[in-house]
């Protein structure tokens, strides 16, 4: 990868991208091993089933989803978090629009192209 983020990261200097349907996310700050990025959600909006080799913790900020993580699902709100260990096959769906705060290790290079 080589390239990493700057220093300091001002979210005003970040374009949205728009993976799918009802979801922008912005890449705020990476490096080869670690990355964090915001991900806004409409209501209905859904985070497909996939995996991949990264962990990954997520943080509630805000809405209301409904986490599946291999197989098992809850509903998760403001505050709350999880944890996708690697190659876990794991999606949402959005229930109150809402944001996630997803941090991967390494970092998504899918996610720098």
């Amino acid at each position: 990868m080589g390239k990493e983020s700057a220093i300091f990261i001002e979210d005003k200097d970040i374009t949205w991208e728009f993976p799918d349907p009802g979801i922008r996310r912005k890449v705020m700050a990476y490096n080869e091993h670690l990355m964090l990025v915001r991900v806004d959600f409409e209501q209905g909006a859904v985070g497909m089933l996939h995996e991949h080799y990264h962990s990954q913790i997520s943080h509630v900020e805000s809405g209301a989803f409904e986490v599946q993580i291999d197989g098992q699902k809850k509903v998760l709100r403001a505050g709350d978090a999880f944890y996708v260990p690697p190659d876990t096959v794991h999606g949402v769906i959005c229930l109150e629009a809402g944001v996630l705060i997803d941090v991967f290790n390494p970092s998504r290079e899918d996610f720098l192209k």
